[in-house]
């Protein structure tokens, strides 16, 4: 499974029962928390995900509707008697506000918190199947999207082949490295004989916020899904250049420049109680586009 929940769909101020930005990026055996908005651990509550399976929380940037839910998260983490490993990636002055909070509350961990700091574009950690990089917005302050790229698998055994060449089970490691292999008599037997070639790893793209910008293209080019903000409709296009945001079909434009398969939109502004507009708009330009909606669980394809 390669998807991604929405705890969160809404921009700064919580409305018409939507909520600051958030949400978890579930793969085999581990989920990821990006941006951590106010209510965010009652959103995990209420759509039952479970917080034991969350590694890494990422924060693009500290405007407080991405993480003013984080010290309430990590303080329940230790109330439920957490052990296992968490890892905070975020820009480097949260470090500093988490430690001047908990100093201030006297807080005790129960489980081991590593801060990893964002100090410039490009790769950050592999967690195993997965790499991920950053890339830097146009934003008010500076802030960062975030690529989720599963490593390239292992080729696929061809039984029907590696039986008729009578080649033992201790070498189909190396066959799946894509190594060619040699019978005992001399005879080289090519790889793709012995082997399908593996499903394309999936790549997901959290574009974070941003006024409209071409500049990370490159980073989120052919991803099976991104997740790009539409603060505002088309007709309030000069409010979101002055609050470096972005509108609905600005999101759907670099979408479809970027040639990815599926666009999720939100961080929608409270001064729209509808959205449907906000998705008409964006297929205009780019028709495989959803609204990222609370509590919806949206698969790569």
């Amino acid at each position: 499974m390669f998807g991604v929940t929405i705890l969160g769909n809404n921009s700064a101020v919580p409305a018409f029962d939507r909520h600051p930005t958030s949400q978890v990026l579930t793969m085999p055996n581990r989920k990821f928390l990006i941006d951590c908005g106010e209510g965010t651990q009652i959103q995990l509550i209420n759509y039952k995900i479970r917080r034991s399976k969350i590694s890494h929380i990422f924060i693009s940037h500290l405007h407080g509707d991405h993480y003013f839910g984080l010290v309430g998260l990590l303080n329940s983490f230790a109330l439920l008697g957490r052990y296992q490993d968490l890892h905070v990636v975020a820009p480097p002055a949260l470090q500093q506000i988490l430690q001047l909070q908990f100093a201030a509350a006297d807080t005790q961990l129960s489980y081991p918190l590593h801060f990893h700091a964002i100090q410039q574009p490009g790769y950050l950690l592999t967690v195993g199947e997965v790499e991920v990089s950053c890339f830097k917005t146009d934003h008010r302050i500076e802030c960062f999207g975030f690529v989720f790229r599963e490593k390239k698998r292992p080729r696929r055994i061809n039984p029907d082949a590696v039986k008729e060449h009578n080649i033992h089970y201790s070498w189909f490691e190396n066959l799946q490295m894509g190594k060619d292999y040699t019978a005992p008599d001399g005879t080289l037997i090519k790889n793709e004989i012995l082997t399908f070639e593996a499903p394309k790893g999936k790549t997901y793209a959290f574009c974070a916020d941003t006024k409209y910008d071409e500049s990370f293209i490159p980073d989120i080019k052919g991803a099976d899904m991104i997740y790009h903000e539409t603060t505002y409709l088309e007709n309030f296009k000069d409010q979101a250049i002055k609050r470096f945001h972005s509108t609905s079909k600005q999101a759907a434009a670099i979408a479809k420049k970027a040639g990815v398969k599926k666009l999720l939109i939100g961080h929608f502004s409270s001064r729209y109680d509808e959205l449907n507009e906000f998705e008409k708009e964006a297929r205009e330009i780019f028709p495989n586009t959803e609204l990222a909606l609370e509590g919806v669980c949206y698969m790569l394809p």
